[in-house]
């Protein structure tokens, strides 16, 4: 064992990826006086909530498009001021009467706030589909309710309410049926499923209605972008005592006589613990890092291997040299008007014909001056979903295992039609910008695969785990190794992953952490200077001033 080995010495708990759940469990912990470990394979902290810059002059999100219940009592402020950061990162709210511009060929609905101002709106725009809408909206309300309430009293022997537990096992699609609803109140409905990536025959109520609710309780943009949320963790982490590793891959985590004992990185150096916390990739944890069928019981590994993952996403990045006149509302465009047909052709393999095209404007939504772009500038982002799969690309195999993609001639193809695709789609619903592009550039399902590990290369984890509505829990089933992120059973989205990893500290602790009050001492954080840069605090005090971080050529946040 070399020097620096010997010096890392033993830890009270080690977090594997540093993703929004990772970091808040690794926060409480930290605050509850453990000496905590955070590994992460990338050049930065935050996973999904990053953000990357071009041309000393565009800084682009790449997954906090906008928050939902990021009001004063909302779930992620709870959690931030449970950790003494609540002055830390401010919210922007989008409009109240329209955070979301539904677009399909016949129909335009404005998504307010309120379950009930929803769904007057929807009343409105489908007048002959009323009563199914107010059956739904019922039922929705009544899940979403029973979610929030679950996810504060969430600790060790917490109930699940009865309307989720009646529910927890339907999809959308159920759903739909259930209430009577046609097929272009289908999409109109599910016209926001790019959030979690999943058609509604996929989708449980559950899922569905908890990220409708976070968004109906208030839409927000974390002011400077999302990665001020990964930095004010870190500053967390690291003034309490914890240690944050940027680019320090796990190779394995240890599990010895049936506990897990801590971990070994791609160069051999074993780093040890008696609690282990990973907010990898789900499938990835369990038939890699731990082993599998090695170290772990049989029905778990065979879930594992026989999981499906949500569809991955495409997310064209665009700079404009003039400013659009647009309303601080994304825009979910759907080209056509049959939700399930849609989805169906993008699961069968097919890039032909997008299912449709998010449009977030991070210019519009960021009061922080000059942060996303120049003056008199545009950035915003098109999403889309793609196939499952390597094979849309030409491929056999991604980048987690070592492929190289980038320059492969049927790569490099379906990704510049894919990109065209994106902007035709784009143009049709705001208009043509194309002459006034100064910049442009297409993250596909391997780019996520690349830098987050993510199983076929998704944002959202698993689809289907075992039988129909069971995820992952926070125990693994190991002593002394606990699960959080997108596929566990509390994760989705930034603001569930969030609430999921302090779940996950709860469990840890023997304590319902969200119930109680602040755990953090905000006197240990460290003064931000003006100038403070979130993505240099997000590589971690030992490589903070490392070559290679990308610049603005002006302040973004402080």
């Amino acid at each position: 064992m070399d020097t620096e080995e010997k010096a890392a010495g033993r830890w009270d708990a080690i977090v594997v990826g540093s993703g929004i759940g990772g970091l808040v469990c690794a926060g409480y912990l930290v605050a509850a006086g453990m000496r905590v470990l955070v590994l992460e394979q990338h050049d930065v902290a935050g996973g999904n909530s990053h953000v990357f810059r071009r041309r000393r002059a565009y800084q682009f999100d790449v997954g906090v498009h906008y928050l939902g219940d990021c009001g004063p009592d909302g779930l992620l402020p709870r959690v931030l001021s449970g950790l003494g950061l609540g002055d830390r990162v401010r919210f922007h709210p989008m409009d109240p009467d329209g955070f979301d511009r539904i677009v399909l060929p016949s129909v335009t609905v404005d998504v307010p706030a309120g379950w009930d101002r929803y769904a007057d709106r929807l009343r409105a725009a489908l007048p002959a589909e009323a009563e199914g809408i107010t059956r739904y909206i019922g039922i929705c309300a009544a899940v979403a309710q029973a979610c929030r309430q679950s996810a504060f009293a969430a600790g060790p022997g917490a109930k699940v309410p009865a309307v989720m537990l009646r529910w927890s096992r339907r999809t959308l699609a159920q759903l739909f049926d259930h209430c009577g609803l046609s097929a272009r109140a289908r999409t109109v409905l599910a016209a926001q499923s790019g959030n979690y990536g999943s058609a509604p025959a996929s989708t449980l109520v559950v899922a569905h209605t908890m990220m409708l609710d976070d968004y109906l309780r208030g839409a927000y943009y974390p002011e400077g972008g999302g990665q001020v949320l990964a930095a004010s963790f870190v500053e967390l982490l690291e003034s309490h005592g914890g240690t944050l590793l940027t680019r320090t891959r796990v190779d394995r985590i240890l599990i010895e006589g049936g506990t897990a004992a801590g971990v070994r990185l791609t160069d051999g150096t074993v780093h040890r613990a008696p609690i282990v916390v990973s907010n990898a990739d789900y499938c990835r944890t369990v038939l890699e890092l731990c082993g599998g069928r090695e170290n772990l019981p049989e029905p778990v590994v065979s879930r594992a291997e026989t999981a499906t993952m949500r569809l991955p996403l495409a997310v064209c990045y665009v700079a404009l040299d003039r400013e659009l006149p647009l309303p601080s509302a994304n825009i979910w465009y759907w080209p056509g008007e049959d939700v399930d047909a849609a989805y169906a052709k993008v699961e069968s393999g097919s890039l032909d014909e997008l299912p449709f095209a998010f449009l977030s404007f991070a210019s519009l939504k960021d009061p922080v001056p000059g942060a996303a772009c120049p003056p008199g500038h545009t950035n915003f982002q098109i999403m889309t979903a793609c196939p499952p799969g390597y094979a849309p690309w030409g491929l056999t195999d991604g980048p987690a295992h070592g492929a190289r993609y980038r320059r492969e001639p049927a790569y490099v193809g379906a990704k510049d039609r894919l990109t065209e695709q994106m902007l035709d789609l784009a143009e049709a619903a705001i208009g043509p910008f194309r002459a006034n592009m100064v910049h442009v550039e297409t993250s596909t399902p391997l780019t996520q695969e690349r830098y987050t590990l993510s199983t076929g290369g998704t944002a959202y984890g698993l689809q289907t785990w075992g039988r129909v509505g069971q995820r992952p829990d926070i125990g693994s089933g190991v002593d002394g190794l606990y699960l959080t992120g997108q596929s566990i059973l509390h994760g989705g989205g930034i603001v569930g992953c969030a609430t999921g990893g302090a779940q996950c500290a709860s469990t840890i602790l023997g304590r319902p952490v969200l119930a109680e009050g602040p755990a953090g001492n905000p006197e240990l954080l460290p003064d931000r200077e003006p100038g403070w840069d979130p993505l240099r605090t997000s590589r971690g005090l030992r490589r903070r001033e490392a070559r290679g971080l990308a610049l603005l050529d002006r302040v973004v946040a402080g």
